[in-house]
């Protein structure tokens, strides 16, 4: 995989939660910042380096 979106939205309870289209990643924070790490994080947990994506690309969803 050389790219994994995920789509963020602000939680009902504060803060922000972000999900991965394309792989089993669900991670929050309570502010962007915390957020970007989070999500670097979750990558590294979730894929061998030799498979992690080079691109992270956020979508933003207001409604």
């Amino acid at each position: 995989m050389n790219e994994i979106i995920f789509l963020i939205e602000e939680s009902l309870e504060g803060g922000y939660e972000a999900r991965a289209l394309e792989a089993s990643i669900h991670t929050e924070a309570d502010n962007l910042t915390e957020l970007k790490d989070s999500i670097r994080d979750a990558i590294k947990c979730h894929f061998d380096e030799k498979e992690r994506p080079r691109i992270i690309r956020l979508h933003f969803v207001k409604e």
